[in-house]
């Protein structure tokens, strides 16, 4: 019998998007940006104390070889010839910082999360030796001293973890972002491979001077890090390596972005002025600023959007950063068990259609923007004897729109001229009522595109066009156009600011509940003191009486 014949589809590229909550990999036809195929592997997260968020390195690269794996059978499946993958993205969770033996492969400790609160003695003592009238960390990093980026993870560690210790000394060490580990790891490890990250990976480490685009001595000697240890730093768009194994070997590693440069790039968000908003495990909104560094007055960061090729130029960005978005509805699953599956959530909310005057602050990790508040901790209040789990998943669903109007707000004030609508991507976009609520807070159009894949497509587009590939052209004329889902405001302008300023006075009520010593040392007792401590002792009382009062729990 005749084989059959494989569908002619032309250049495909691939793309690794590791995230926080998942790994994925996903395949785009490089001519028409149409997904073939993917496969979604999630990812477990480790919580040994309070406030310490880790994962499990070698677990993170198993996931990306499984999803290689079953999406190229996928393909097979599909009569897709797999040998049409002519190169490979990696996108990935930034500041999750990993330390490895380079003679093993092993790594050395957990990879400590960009979530994890450890370090914040560490942030404070180190914050004293910054000069008031010259905080040389920003003015060259263009991010404030904080628990979120990699510089102090690397310094818990060398301070903490002997085996990290020792390998610095007898120079086994390397240090990386999530890409840097999967990239050496791809291509060959402890059998040649390349130790590298790119701009904006760097650029997340605060070691990185984002003027020079070089490993900063001086950062380094402030960090008391040894610069051996840190990667060579590329663009984000070109040849790194081959992979080395798997039903891919052979086939270029040539795209390097962090996932919301990568999330910028996939909405083709290429003009100063710009701006997309991720919604993932965090909520991430970012305003291209060309080629020119513009710092924050309002609590955001300045960035590396993306280089996209040895001498092309680097253009940077405005980001705010908020720090539960998704995970938020990861933590009803989870830690409440009041839905089985993240879908849920919408049907929750659907039901009643309004928080009944409830709100949610899920600062588990502290306030980032605007705030940059690590001792705010998540609080639930406006409770009565009324409100069920309905009303907690849409005040959670609220909360993260109201995270995103602040930054917003921030960006409008920073940038001068206010968005005219916001342009959003990520899992969380099918949420269909979260979307219209973002629109109702926002009081602008939400505009989606149908295909809300664009971290995985920013990765490819990186890829496909790297020098010595070719396969992918970032022409204006030459992008495919996208077909979008939008979003109006259903409400008036007068009810959108009164929800708003409720939602702010609940912010203020989340800070201030820990100290340095209590969010470090690892005691359980101390998360009773905690608003949301509390609240799971108590929502368990509400939820059963709730039962009688309502019918819903």
């Amino acid at each position: 019998m005749a084989a059959t014949k494989k569908a002619v589809l032309g250049p495909l590229v691939g793309a690794v998007d590791q995230g926080t909550s998942s790994t994925r990999f996903l395949v785009f036809n490089s001519k028409t940006a149409e997904l073939l195929s993917h496969h979604q592997v999630e990812i477990k997260q480790e919580f040994p104390r309070e406030g310490w968020v880790e994962q499990d390195p070698k677990e993170i690269l198993m996931s990306v070889y499984e999803c290689i794996e079953k999406t190229c059978e996928k393909l097979e499946q599909l009569n897709i010839d797999i040998s049409n993958i002519k190169a490979i993205g990696v996108s990935n969770q930034r500041e999750t910082t990993v330390v490895w033996d380079k003679i093993t492969g092993e790594p050395l400790y957990n990879a400590v999360v960009w979530l994890d609160l450890r370090t914040q003695s560490t942030v404070e003592n180190l914050s004293k030796r910054i000069p008031g009238n010259n905080n040389f960390v920003k003015s060259k990093t263009g991010l404030p001293l904080s628990t979120y980026f990699s510089a102090v993870k690397v310094r818990w560690l060398l301070d903490n973890v002997r085996n990290v210790q020792k390998a610095v000394e007898e120079d086994r060490a390397l240090f990386g972002t999530i890409d840097s580990w999967l990239i050496w790891c791809l291509t060959g490890g402890t059998n040649g491979g390349v130790h590298c990250t790119d701009v904006t990976n760097a650029s997340r480490t605060m070691l990185f001077n984002i003027h020079s685009l070089e490993w900063d001595k001086e950062l380094c000697e402030f960090f008391e890090i040894p610069m051996k240890i840190l990667p060579n730093v590329r663009s984000s768009s070109e040849i790194y390596g081959l992979m080395k194994a798997g039903a891919l070997e052979g086939v270029p590693i040539s795209g390097c972005l962090g996932d919301q440069s990568a999330a910028l790039v996939g909405q083709m968000c290429f003009r100063d002025g710009q701006a997309k908003n991720t919604y993932g495990t965090g909520c991430f909104l970012l305003c291209n600023t060309g080629r020119k560094c513009v710092f924050s007055e309002h609590g955001l960061l300045t960035t590396v959007a993306y280089k996209l090729g040895r001498d092309k130029p680097v253009y940077y960005a405005l980001e705010g950063s908020v720090a539960i978005a998704g995970a938020v509805i990861r933590w009803l699953r989870d830690n409440l068990g009041i839905i089985n599956s993240s879908d849920e959530i919408e049907k929750l909310a659907k039901e009643v259609g309004t928080s009944y005057g409830c709100y949610f602050v899920p600062a588990f990790s502290g306030l980032y923007a605007p705030y940059w508040e690590p001792s705010a901790r998540g609080i639930i209040c406006g409770l009565t004897q009324f409100t069920n789990k309905c009303h907690i998943a849409f005040a959670a669903l609220e909360a993260v729109c109201f995270q995103t109007r602040e930054i917003l707000d921030a960006m409008n004030r920073d940038c001068g001229i206010p968005l005219s609508h916001l342009q959003v991507d990520g899992g969380m976009t099918n949420n269909k009522i979260l979307m219209q609520l973002q629109a109702d807070i926002l009081y602008i159009p939400v505009v989606k595109p149908s295909m809300p894949e664009t971290t995985a497509l920013g990765a490819a587009m990186a890829a496909g066009a790297a020098e010595g590939v070719g396969v992918w052209s970032l022409e204006p004329e030459d992008l495919s156009a996208v077909t979008m889902e939008r979003f109006e405001p259903q409400i008036n302008a007068e009810e959108s600011e009164i929800r708003y300023s409720t939602w702010k006075k609940a912010v203020m009520k989340s800070m201030g509940w820990v100290t340095t010593e209590s969010s470090e040392s690892g005691d359980p007792s101390i998360f009773c003191s905690l608003p949301l401590g509390f609240f799971i002792m108590s929502s368990m009382v509400m939820l059963i009486g709730a039962r009688y009062i309502s019918g819903n729990a």
